[in-house]
């Protein structure tokens, strides 16, 4: 009996015609974005294999390392300090002392001693003024040097756009913030990013 229901139901359903509907997917993302991304992903995987490269080879002789420009390296190197300082960032966001503008960088606040949580006193203890601009300047200066080699990456891009690769790397930047960092918005004002809803 149920067989009999169903094949009734297939039978109505194939005389039906049902309106040509157009659907189309949007990305969340531009392709000028999704081609940033892509490349600083592929510059992520370079510098993993770039730690991971074997002085020996698989007869046990010393082998060279393969030949990149300065440019390569110089990039690695910027991708490496930002590693490095990942943890120092994280805390100074959390201090307030500093946030992501809305150009891909870091912006630095005044360094406010006053109120500090317990789990990050002695973070802040240890920093001096100089010493905590130097890290922040490392880390914007690493940045604008992965931002041009992304640039450098794709054909169909020049310095001139480096201005939008920087607004890309910004948005890019606050999705990834976490909640209670500071974000400069594309008109210059600085929000709180807050908890999803």
């Amino acid at each position: 009996m149920k067989k009999l229901f169903f094949v009734f139901i297939l039978l109505g359903l194939s005389g039906c015609t049902l309106a040509d509907v157009k659907v189309e997917m949007l990305s969340e993302r531009t392709a000028l974005e999704n081609q940033v991304l892509g490349s600083y992903n592929s510059l992520d995987s370079q510098m993993l294999l770039a730690a991971s490269v074997r002085g020996v080879d698989t007869s046990g002789n010393i082998a060279r390392p393969p030949e990149h420009s300065r440019e390569y390296k110089d990039t690695i190197s910027a991708m490496q300090i930002i590693d490095f300082h990942e943890d120092d960032l994280d805390s100074f966001k959390q201090l307030g002392w500093a946030g992501e503008n809305n150009q891909g960088l870091i912006e630095p606040f005044v360094i406010d001693r006053t109120d500090i949580p317990e789990n990050l006193k002695t973070f802040a203890d240890r920093y001096s003024a100089d010493e905590f601009e130097f890290v922040i300047a490392k880390i914007n200066e690493s940045r604008e040097q992965i931002m041009r080699r992304v640039i450098y990456m794709n054909e169909d891009l020049s310095e001139a756009d480096l201005p939008e690769v920087k607004k890309i790397f910004a948005k890019i930047n606050a999705e990834k913030a976490v909640p209670g960092d500071k974000i400069q918005d594309a008109n210059g004002s600085w929000l709180t990013k807050k908890d999803a809803p």
